[in-house]
């Protein structure tokens, strides 16, 4: 990642490490994280003010993307296991009424996907969320975690796929590096953007990284931070 001097180049814009314009067309595939990156929310702890545990939990997940608990998949159960109980009628009311796109987000995608650039959704979140995006912004590739549900009420535990456990920062990095295997790729042909630690892995393996409303670690290491505003900022870059 780089770790030259950083330059604002507008306002809640900063780069470092390459000199703007870049080219869209000389990417082929664009990743994205899900909670506060793509979406306004961290569903886990929107879930969990369900049973009256939002404080709790999103206590864990804020010290988990800020990096001070380094072990991403423990993290995951500790609060998802506080989730036992939730109805999954719960889940869609905060789809329906919680979940929002971030600014710019529909915009980015579209302009991507316009340019030829296939779409990747990779989130330590949930399946529920995710499948529900991928319908509504034609996202080409998915993959997050399964909330195991028994009688529409949540267990407290993650379902084990095929493919492995959580996803978590390394899965992330494998899964961005599979899909531009399967795209006959590069990794510097992909774009990564996140918010979290957990984001980092993937966005070291891309050409290009890119913060948004990150936290302070996940700043200082991209390639470029969007502090202000919406994720279609990154077009101000990318021509």
């Amino acid at each position: 990642m780089p770790n030259t001097q950083a330059q604002e180049i507008s306002p809640g814009l900063v780069i470092q490490g390459f000199t703007p314009p870049l080219r869209l067309r000389d990417f082929g595939l664009i990743a994205f994280d899900m909670d506060s990156t793509l979406i306004n929310i961290e569903c886990i702890d929107e879930i969990a003010d369900a049973v009256g545990l939002k404080a709790e939990v999103a206590a864990i997940t804020e010290a988990t993307m800020r990096g001070e608990i380094a072990d991403f998949k423990e993290s995951l159960r500790r609060r998802v296991a506080l989730l036992k109980g939730v109805s999954v009628s719960s889940m869609e009311q905060v789809y329906r009424e919680r979940l929002q796109l971030n600014p710019g987000a529909a915009r980015l995608v579209e302009t991507c996907q316009a340019a030829g650039l296939k779409v990747l959704l990779v989130s330590g979140g949930f399946t529920f969320f995710t499948d529900r995006l991928r319908d509504l912004l034609k996202i080409n590739f998915t993959r997050s975690n399964v909330l195991e549900a028994e009688n529409g009420v949540l267990t407290g535990r993650v379902v084990d796929q095929a493919w492995g456990d959580i996803c978590d920062g390394a899965e992330k990095r494998k899964m961005l590096l599979e899909t531009c295997n399967a795209l006959g790729l590069t990794p510097q042909q992909a774009i990564a953007m996140g918010d979290g630690a957990n984001d980092l892995p993937m966005m070291g393996a891309a050409g290009l990284s890119v913060a948004y409303h990150a936290k302070p670690k996940v700043r200082e290491q991209a390639m470029i931070a969007i502090n202000t505003g919406g994720l279609d900022r990154l077009l101000e870059v990318l021509h």
